[in-house]
């Protein structure tokens, strides 16, 4: 049975220093110790560093970079994703071309839907800015991971927001550097 993770708190006493000693040496971790023991994990270290006792942090490494793994498939997964969005979100303004986008508005009738021929401008607005905030998004979760290629990636992704922007009107194409 496992100890409760209480601390008893105070010095140890030589028999607990005997039982860190003989844990240690049957290869047990300081946490393991720790709960063992009732003591914090900050007092075994304390303890065993006064013992000059080391734990071997192999499997902590080993454990952080499988972290350090995951995250980063999470991340390029989401990328995944937000690129899939910009492509289903570009696909609905091209659909226009063929009198294909789909308009959906509250009338007095209700709730109607229309196939038009151009995309209304407060609809083009909005999906140019999610368009822009998805590639965005995308673009900083991929320099988390210094991905080669990201800045030209992000070149070119700036070139298409700051063109979609335009489209949208959220720009009025003037050059925002100051002069110098």
């Amino acid at each position: 049975m496992v100890a409760p993770k209480t601390s008893k708190g105070g010095e140890f006493s030589d028999e607990e220093r005997e039982t860190l000693r003989r844990l240690h040496a049957e290869g047990k971790g300081r946490n393991e110790i720790a709960t063992l023991m009732q003591r914090s994990p900050r007092t075994i270290s304390v303890y065993a560093a006064e013992m000059d006792l080391t734990f071997d942090r192999t499997a902590t490494a080993v454990a952080t970079e499988a972290r350090k793994t995951d995250a980063k498939a999470r991340r390029a997964a989401i990328v995944d994703r937000a690129y899939a969005r910009v492509e289903k979100l570009l696909d609905r303004l091209d659909a226009a071309e063929h009198g294909g986008f789909q308009f959906t508005a509250s009338t007095v009738n209700g709730i109607e839907t229309e196939h038009l021929d151009h995309v209304p401008g407060q609809e083009e607005k909005a999906l140019a800015g999610a368009i822009t905030q998805y590639l965005n998004q995308a673009v900083k979760l991929e320099q988390l991971d210094g991905d080669p290629g990201v800045e030209a990636a992000r070149s070119m992704l700036g070139s298409l927001a700051e063109g979609l922007n335009r489209l949208a009107g959220l720009d009025t194409g003037e050059d925002d550097r100051e002069e110098g």
